[in-house]
């Protein structure tokens, strides 16, 4: 059993991001991997559900500002930390995480990640590089235990090393 829930984003922010994203920017959806799309996205992340996107789905680009939604929800002023990147979404609802997936989405054996630690207030609290172990799940826990026993830490970002891009966040349990 595991003590720490990855989120995806949530249904009510995802609908505002299917209208007009974190940037202000209308969605813009196309098909993966149809011709002419934008970026070939066939097994990219999706936030929404937290898998990967299979060929033939209605998908969007947006840019997400984790740490400004989370501010608006908590009270805390992140300064200079707020930032957006973008991230992958269904172009229209869907259900979400499958409860039977793998504890930990997007999960390989020695994909590099970076977690990123923030306190209270939204400002950085510390990171950590991590090469995702043979025992995935194991290996989060082990990682989110250090994190969370530093008693400031209030949630941690899940990061690909490779782009920087956001995958989901574990908040304190």
């Amino acid at each position: 059993m595991t003590t720490y829930a990855p989120l995806p984003i949530p249904a009510a922010t995802l609908t505002q991001l299917r209208g007009t994203d974190d940037a202000g920017r209308p969605m813009e959806p196309y098909t993966a991997r149809e011709k002419g799309a934008p970026v070939d996205c066939v097994g990219s992340p999706l936030r929404c559900c937290l898998r990967a996107i299979e060929e033939g789905e209605r998908v969007a680009l947006v840019s997400y500002a984790p740490l400004r939604r989370w501010a608006a929800e908590t009270g805390a002023d992140p300064g200079a930390y707020d930032e957006q990147g973008p991230v992958f979404i269904h172009a229209a609802p869907c259900p979400g995480p499958d409860p039977a997936a793998a504890p930990y989405p997007h999960a390989h054996a020695g994909s590099l990640r970076t977690l990123r630690r923030y306190d209270r207030q939204g400002r950085i609290a510390g990171g950590r590089y991590f090469e995702i172990p043979e025992d995935a799940a194991a290996g989060f826990e082990a990682a989110f235990d250090e994190a969370f026993a530093d008693p400031e830490v209030a949630s941690v970002h899940v990061r690909a090393l490779e782009y920087g891009c956001f995958l989901y966040e574990v908040r304190r349990p």
